[in-house]
């Protein structure tokens, strides 16, 4: 089996700018289960068909449709090296069955207090015109646009804190699990974006 990384961290944690940094050091392919699911529902493939109707239906996707789009996406030509998982596995289920059809050789979890956390989401503002995202303190809009940005809904602190703790419940058992199987490397996240990039990099290649 091919050789993929599992790449998870709290919401705001900057897995997006990390995971972009990690597809350029090892040229693996990131994949999304959000990206394949709109894939394979605008391809109408049998997989698509079938996710499509617990998503009309309110529901969640279940894990064995997800693996099998997984399945199907690690037998793309771009995939024989292995791939960046973004956002799955969030459960030991899901990793359990996550193994029997890929390799994980290493784990990064990206680590920042939840404090921290909140400070980065809560600050966030929006420009409406042009959908930029500033933030109050680490980096403040032009004065001229102030006054018409907007803070997402969803970017207050009680939500943001049950989505953290969402997290927490999912995560920490399957950090746990991982570790056992000694492939989890813990990168500090409450730093400079350069930082944590090159924190990764030397796990990467260590």
């Amino acid at each position: 089996m091919s050789q993929s990384i599992v790449l998870f961290g709290p919401p705001g944690a900057g897995k997006g700018t990390q995971a972009e940094a990690i597809v350029a050091a090892t040229g693996k392919p990131q994949v999304s289960t959000g990206d394949m699911l709109r894939a394979a529902l605008a391809a109408g493939t049998r997989l698509g068909i079938e996710a499509k109707k617990y998503m009309e239906a309110g529901e969640l996707v279940p894990d064995n449709v997800i693996v099998g789009l997984i399945e199907e996406r690690m037998t793309q030509s771009d995939a024989m090296d292995g791939v960046l998982f973004d956002g799955f596995p969030r459960t030991i289920p899901q990793a359990e069955a996550l193994a029997e059809i890929a390799e994980v050789s290493l784990v990064i979890s990206i680590e920042v207090p939840d404090d921290a956390i909140v400070e980065r989401i809560v600050g966030r503002r929006m420009d409406p015109d042009t959908g930029d995202i500033y933030h109050i303190t680490f980096k403040p809009a032009p004065s001229e646009i102030a006054g018409r940005l907007i803070q997402r809904k969803d970017d207050n602190e009680e939500a943001v804190r049950t989505r953290l703790s969402a997290y927490h419940n999912q995560t920490s058992p399957l950090a746990k699990w991982y570790s056992q199987k000694g492939v989890l490397a813990t990168v500090n996240g409450n730093q400079a974006m350069s930082d944590v990039a090159a924190e990764i990099a030397e796990v990467i290649t260590s």
